[in-house]
C-alpha cells in the first residue's frame, strides 16, 4: 500500500451494533490510536459546507423537524454518508504512522477502505431494534438509522466485505475476540504504543476529539437555542495506563481541561494513578 494508510485497521456498520465499544476496548488493550469517525461529524459538514455540497448547505437550513420528515434518499443524503470517506482518509493521513489506528464508524464503506484490513459488524434486525428502543431517539432518526443499516449491509454484501453478525446472544467480549482475531496479523506485526506517555497521549487524543466534536456542533445557530457544552456531560476514558482498565469518568464536556492542561494532566478515575509501564 502506497496510500498513507499502511497503519490502518477498519471497523464499519450501523448505530447500534457496538462498533464504538469494540474500538475502544481494542485500543486500550493494544495501544492503538482510536479513530472515532462520529466524533469528527460537525467539522466534515463544515469542510462540506465550505466546498458547497448541496446536501450539507441544505441540512444547515433547513428546519430540524423537516430533516427527519424528509423522503428517506434525501435523508441519505443529507447524512453525508456517501461523501465522509474521502474526509476520513484525509484526516487518517495527517496522523503520526505510528501506533496503528483502528478507525471506527458508519462513513467506514467500502469505497472508503480500499484494500485495507476492514470488517464490519452487521446486527440482526432483532438486535439493532433492541439497540434503538434504549434509546431517546426521535422517530424520524429511528427510521433513518434503520435504513442506514440497511444500507450498509447491502454495501458490505455487494463489495464481498467481511462480516461479523452481531446477535447480542453471545456478549461484549466474545465480539471483541471476533475482531481482534480478524486483525491479529495487522496486531502482531504493526507498531503499537507501549510505554506510558504514549498510550497517555493516546487516550487524551481520543477524549478530546468528542470535546471537538459538541464544540463545533454548539457553534450552529440551531444548536446554541438547545443548549451548550456545559449541558452535555460523556463517559470519557480514563487516562491511567493500564491496559486493562476500562473505567470511563462522567464530565461536562465544558469542563474538560483544555490546552494547555490537556497534555498534561492525565483525567483519572477515582482510585487510580498514572501506572509506569516498562518499554520492552
Amino acid at each position: 500500500m502506497t496510500n498513507g494508510l499502511e497503519s490502518v485497521m477498519w471497523l464499519g456498520g450501523p448505530p447500534g451494533v457496538g462498533k464504538t465499544t469494540v474500538a475502544r476496548l481494542l485500543a486500550r488493550r493494544h495501544g492503538l490510536r482510536w479513530y472515532n469517525a462520529d466524533a469528527h461529524t460537525w467539522e466534515h459538514r463544515d469542510r462540506a459546507i465550505a466546498a458547497g455540497h448541496p446536501a450539507a448547505i441544505r441540512y444547515e437550513k433547513m428546519p430540524v423537524p423537516d430533516r427527519w420528515s424528509a423522503p428517506m434518499e434525501a435523508r441519505l443524503a443529507m447524512s453525508l454518508h456517501h461523501v465522509r470517506g474521502p474526509m476520513v482518509r484525509d484526516d487518517l493521513r495527517a496522523l503520526p504512522t505510528a501506533p496503528l489506528t483502528i478507525v471506527e464508524g458508519t462513513p467506514i464503506t467500502p469505497d472508503t477502505v480500499g484494500s485495507g484490513p476492514a470488517l464490519w459488524l452487521l446486527p440482526t434486525p432483532q438486535l439493532q431494534r433492541r439497540r434503538l428502543d434504549e434509546r431517546d431517539l426521535h422517530p424520524g432518526i429511528r427510521e433513518f438509522y434503520q435504513h442506514l443499516a440497511e444500507v450498509i449491509a447491502a454495501e458490505v454484501r455487494q463489495s464481498g466485505g467481511r462480516v461479523v453478525t452481531v446477535d447480542g446472544s453471545c456478549g461484549l467480549e466474545h465480539v471483541v475476540t471476533e475482531v481482534e482475531g480478524h486483525f491479529s496479523d495487522v496486531l502482531a506485526h504493526g507498531p503499537v504504543a507501549t510505554s506510558q506517555s504514549d498510550r497517555q497521549e493516546l487516550l487524551r487524543y481520543a477524549n478530546r476529539a468528542f470535546v471537538v466534536q459538541y464544540e463545533a456542533f454548539f457553534t450552529r445557530s440551531w444548536a446554541r437555542a438547545l443548549g451548550d457544552a456545559s449541558d452535555v456531560v460523556l463517559p470519557f476514558s480514563c487516562e491511567c495506563a493500564q491496559e486493562g482498565c476500562e473505567e470511563q469518568i462522567n464530565l461536562a464536556v465544558a469542563d474538560f481541561p483544555a490546552p494547555p492542561d490537556a497534555t498534561s494532566l492525565p483525567l483519572l478515575a477515582s482510585g487510580h494513578n498514572v501506572y509506569e509501564m516498562q518499554t520492552p
